[in-house]
């Protein structure tokens, strides 16, 4: 047991127990290897990760509600000194606790834990699942305008890091580690498996692969199963009856959806814009600034708007239910915009989910009043609108067209809306990309100094198929029943030095001038073809496989045939390495 013999080995030598607690985990690892090979190890772990993001993420809400409660009261009242003194203080304090304690909590979490994939090997260290949860606890039991969904995905990032560090797995599945628990944690904070799962494929990992996503899948499930047991199976909110009647109502949600694009590139600029002139300022500031912002919020409570404070979902919930006339959903649209603005461009540790959500509630609430004053006839209740909405600035702000589609059907359970969920989070997400180019999380990762993959600029990468460097088929085309000293003749005065020769009953093959020639003088002229051709007969590939998949054969063989999928003897046409290259801008070698 003891890697020093000249040392017992002993329990209670305490320069011994970190060596025999090594030992003995690479045995237990070991085991488990050898019953399990990796990847079932790595799907079995996912769902503990998820056990313990869930149990994390419960533990944080609980936190966040009790410190709300020991700090504003249950209810805050308006024109309440409180108000405004409590933000700024706890401000105070959060920052001592960012700049001294916790550095790597600043912001939502979700660049973060990208970062750990792509950058840093799947590092995070366990102190930032600590300090994430207790700052931001008091930052948005406070009153900061922040949301505890993105917390939630560090926590959970976070802990599967540590986790798999202390399995000591392989680099592949620890770098994969941070993802799988970013979904437990989103999953935990949403009670929504199935928007965890696409938010973190579609704007962490970028990839889909079987692997990746059934353990992403069971994190997740894990997760949810978690938090239901412990706070109940109840939904985020309680949705009101939503309907859709009339097709023409969907110029309606249209109109939501253009509304709500303009409304997420005013808040994706004001939040690009400040970011970094405030990061610019003097350390010193940076004690004062979430004080500051805290002081802010607080004033637009103080001043007749504390919904604004916090996450806000019984506001969402009250404004789906259709408590709030028009006009105020609206000030609160714009309020919580300047609200969630100051609060995270401070550096206070938060997410953007749930202020996304609360913008779009409110601001579809509005439209839907606006539109039922000058379109009676329309049949969406205000409840409707407002949930719509929410998808509207969660595909326009986040830039997730899927997750935001999926994020209403979820938090509803109402699969009648999805119509007008697709066409107005289109149209969000289309004016958003038109106005505002750099997605938002990635306009923060740069303005870190990071350079991490823009996953949505590689979706609308404009990606070369083979069909795009294909060259034309020669006219002369053997086949492999065909002599040699015959083959050699007809190709005699070709231009081309390189033939392709037709298989039977399928493939193709290549053989060229120099060896028919060589083959007729060496007597071999009454051979086939086929006898002569060397094997196995050449790859072939189809016109609409990515131009990717041509590297791997170009530098090995001069010609690589481009068939038919429906009939193998069908010449689309060739690819050659020169071909290749030149579609891809590069010149080749000697030209």
């Amino acid at each position: 047991m003891s890697s020093n013999p000249t040392v017992p080995a002993s329990p209670e030598s305490p320069t011994q127990t970190p060596i025999v607690r090594v030992h003995i985990r690479q045995r237990l690892f070991s085991t488990l290897e050898g019953v399990f090979n990796e990847e079932v190890f790595f799907l079995i772990l996912s769902v503990f990760i998820g056990i313990f993001s869930g149990l994390a993420v419960v533990c944080f809400r609980l936190a966040i509600d009790w410190t709300h409660l020991a700090l504003l009261g249950p209810l805050p009242q308006t024109h309440s000194w409180r108000l405004f003194a409590v933000p700024a203080i706890a401000g105070l304090v959060v920052a001592a606790l960012v700049l001294h304690v916790f550095p790597g909590i600043r912001g939502s979490g979700v660049n973060q834990t990208k970062s750990a994939l792509y950058i840093f090997n799947g590092f995070i260290p366990f102190r930032t699942a600590v300090g994430k949860f207790f700052c931001s606890a008091i930052a948005i039991g406070s009153g900061q305008s922040l949301g505890p969904e993105d917390p939630s995905l560090q926590i959970g990032a976070s802990i599967a890091s540590a986790l798999g560090r202390h399995l000591q797995i392989s680099r592949e599945k620890v770098r994969l580690m941070a993802p799988v628990g970013a979904a437990a944690g989103l999953a935990a904070a949403f009670n929504a498996p199935i928007s965890a799962v696409l938010f973190v494929i579609e704007e962490v990992i970028g990839r889909w692969s079987a692997g990746i996503l059934g353990s992403v899948v069971l994190s997740a499930v894990a997760s949810v199963v978690i938090v239901r047991s412990f706070l109940g199976s109840e939904p985020l909110f309680h949705i009101p009856v939503t309907a859709f009647k009339r097709p023409s109502e969907l110029l309606a949600y249209a109109a939501l959806g253009l509304i709500g694009g303009f409304a997420s590139v005013a808040f994706a600029k004001s939040v690009g814009a400040l970011r970094p002139r405030l990061k610019a300022l003097p350390r010193w500031t940076q004690y004062l600034q979430p004080a500051v912002a805290g002081l802010l919020v607080g004033l637009i409570a103080f001043l007749g708007a504390p919904q604004v404070m916090g996450a806000g979902y019984d506001s969402m919930d009250q404004a789906m239910h259709g408590q709030y006339a028009w006009k105020f959903l609206a000030m609160l649209a714009v309020l919580k915009i300047v609200a969630t603005t100051v609060s995270f461009v401070s550096g206070t540790p938060g997410g953007m989910f749930a202020p996304t959500l609360f913008i779009g509630a409110m601001l579809g609430g509005a439209v839907g009043g606006v539109e039922h004053i000058f379109f009676p006839q329309l049949t969406g209740s205000t409840g409707t609108y407002a949930l719509v909405g929410m998808g509207v600035l969660f595909a326009g702000f986040l830039r997730v067209p899927m997750t935001s589609v999926f994020m209403v059907l979820e938090v509803s359970g109402n699969y009648e809306i999805i119509v007008p969920v697709i066409v107005a989070n289109t149209v969000s997400y289309l004016v958003a990309r038109s106005f505002q180019e750099i997605p938002i999380f990635d306009l923060l990762t740069r303005q870190d100094g990071l350079v991490l993959p823009s996953l949505e600029e590689e979706r609308e990468e404009n990606i070369l198929h083979v069909e795009d460097a294909m060259l034309p088929v020669s006219k002369t085309i053997l086949n492999a029943q065909d002599y040699v000293d015959t083959s050699a003749r007809r190709v005699q005065d070709s231009s081309e030095s390189v033939f392709l020769v037709r298989l039977h009953p399928s493939g193709w093959n290549l053989i060229t001038r120099e060896q028919l020639q060589r083959l007729d003088r060496e007597g071999k002229g009454e051979l086939t073809l086929a006898s002569v051709l060397p094997s196995p007969p050449l790859p072939s590939l189809y016109p609409d496989l990515p131009l990717d998949s041509a590297l791997r054969y170009v530098n090995a063989y001069a010609l690589v045939p481009v068939v038919n999928r429906a009939d193998f003897h069908r010449l689309e046409g060739v690819i050659s390495r020169d071909s290749v290259l030149h579609k891809y801008g590069s010149p080749s070698e000697g030209s």
